[in-house]
């Protein structure tokens, strides 16, 4: 692995990518502030229009009657939720823009600050975003009534659409593995028909996640001589990263964090530790089995023959295999969650490169009257496949000393080939890309697009509208929709602080290469 600067000394500019003047060495307080601002706007939105079970006793909650029951009350919420998830886009980029000197204890305190600020109101919204973790609620009550969640939907459980769960859910096994379901199972135990209690529960769970990104990511970055506080702003200050994660609830964030906590004890020597961390990690989703190959070559050490790879590799797999074979045995559930991976298998989204090629071979060949779906299939499945090809092409191409950059590559790879990219599967590649190095140049631009165009789908795409209103979900989204690109456009191209960002001649000012 890269090894770190030695002892007592600053990493340098070319190594952080912190190359462009600033006029302050710490941000303004009114970029924290505002941040904060935003994120106690998603907590007042959440009110309205955030995820609601039918049998939540929030639903009499005479102040969230007029909020989420009235025709103004929803308009207001939509405004705040859409206004907000844009402010804090905003703030995160003005926090980057305002720091100076990205080696000093007053940039790192200020980005802690803002991870905490901006951060910690999420964990009272009403599940925003999402509402994935009201099916990890029903999957935890099949657990715990001793039905096998993934021969058993969710429907098997009287009254679950009323708990909140997606009737996507209701026949199709979870593509979860042990580790979680246990998770989801205690977490039941504990809280109950609590639904309030569960959710709090869950974020909790996903806390810990966090904290380990938290942790572990700048020590990643000094591994390979970048920033560690621009690590850290890059990625778990990013507001994609605290809004799927505590927000929206995403059991993402506990995977990802067990993951490169893995890939770091890997880093420094200790692979029976990370090997177990990453395990744990797929026992939480199992899409991060992709980084066990990698995980061998490490264990491997530098200069190792290709027989020498191979058998690390391999005593890697069985170490994890034993480990899921015990939890399966333990739960008596086995690997059903093989079984499972392919719940989501045939989604696809038009934002999707992919999934737009799909859509378009469709369009044209229904046009001709031929099975445009059938052959969209195919195409989805060749961008699957051309996926994991990458994956083996990093697997067996590069140097050692970019393992876990070729790691980062190869989940990237997974999931930009796949027909469907949820917002937080982009979150999934954010602290191992920050850790590894991403350059002030294209890549930290694509970065600010990419950021706001999820944010404003985010706000868009996943509200909970009262039907009978004289607003429906079709108004609530338009609605929503046009505020997160007007405010994205305005950042873009009128705003006299963040528009300097999107323009190339910002950067080429004194732009450096990272590794």
């Amino acid at each position: 692995m890269t090894q770190s600067p030695p002892a007592g000394r600053t990493p340098t500019a070319e190594s952080t990518g912190s190359t462009v003047p600033r006029s302050r060495a710490i941000p303004r307080p009114s970029s924290l502030v505002l941040g904060l601002v935003g994120s106690l706007m998603l907590v007042v939105g959440s009110l309205g229009v955030g995820w609601l079970p039918g049998s939540s006793p929030l639903r009499q909650n005479p102040l969230i009657i007029p909020m989420r029951f009235t025709t103004v009350g929803v308009v207001i919420c939509v405004i705040l939720l859409a206004v907000g998830g844009m402010l804090l886009v905003r703030s995160w980029l003005r926090l980057g823009q305002q720091i100076r000197d990205w080696a000093s204890a007053d940039a790192h305190r200020s980005v802690l600050r803002a991870i905490v600020l901006w951060g910690a109101p999420m964990y009272a919204t009403i599940p925003l975003f999402s509402r994935d973790v009201y099916s990890y609620i029903a999957q935890g009550l099949v657990m715990v009534n001793g039905l096998d969640p993934y021969q058993d939907g969710v429907s098997s459980i009287e009254g679950f659409f009323q708990r909140g769960a997606d009737q996507l859910w209701s026949e199709s096994p979870p593509p979860y593995g042990p580790l979680f379901l246990w998770i989801e199972e205690g977490i039941v135990s504990l809280a109950g028909t609590n639904l309030e209690l569960s959710v709090m529960l869950f974020r909790l769970a996903s806390l810990v996640g966090i904290l380990l990104c938290l942790w572990v990511v700048p020590k990643l970055a000094r591994l390979h001589g970048v920033d560690p506080t621009r690590a850290l702003w890059l990625s778990v200050a990013n507001p994609l990263f605290l809004t799927n994660f505590i927000a929206a609830v995403h059991n993402d964030a506990l995977m990802i964090g067990l993951a490169v906590a893995g890939i770091y004890a890997t880093a420094v020597r200790r692979p029976i530790l990370g090997i177990l961390l990453v395990t744990a990690s797929v026992g939480v989703k199992p899409i991060t089995i992709v980084f066990l190959p990698f995980l061998g070559l490490m264990w491997a050490g530098r200069g190792a023959s290709w027989p020498r790879r191979i058998g690390y590799c391999a005593i890697t797999g069985l170490i994890s295999l034993a480990v899921l074979a015990l939890a399966g045995a333990l739960n008596g559930l086995g690997f059903g969650w093989i079984g499972a991976l392919s719940t989501t298998g045939n989604v696809w989204i038009w934002y999707a490169p992919v999934g737009m090629l799909g859509l378009a071979v469709a369009t044209i060949l229904n046009a001709f009257g031929l099975d445009g779906w059938g052959a969209a299939s195919v195409v989805h499945l060749a961008g699957k496949l051309a996926g994991f090809a990458v994956v083996g092409w990093l697997f067996l191409v590069g140097n050692h000393e970019k393992l876990i950059r070729r790691a980062a590559l190869a989940l990237a790879a997974i999931v930009v080939f796949a027909p469907m990219i949820q917002g937080w599967y982009v979150v999934w590649l954010l602290p191992l890309l920050a850790a590894t190095g991403m350059r002030d140049d294209w890549q930290v631009r694509t970065l600010f697009l990419i950021t706001a165009f999820l944010m404003i789908y985010a706000i868009t795409d996943q509200l909970d509208v009262f039907p009978y209103l004289n607003v429906d979900l079709n108004v609530a989204r338009q609605l929503a929709a046009l505020i997160g690109l007007g405010f994205t456009l305005y950042l873009i191209f009128l705003d006299p602080r963040t528009s300097r960002v999107f323009r190339k001649k910002y950067w080429d000012a004194g732009r450096t290469l990272t590794i």
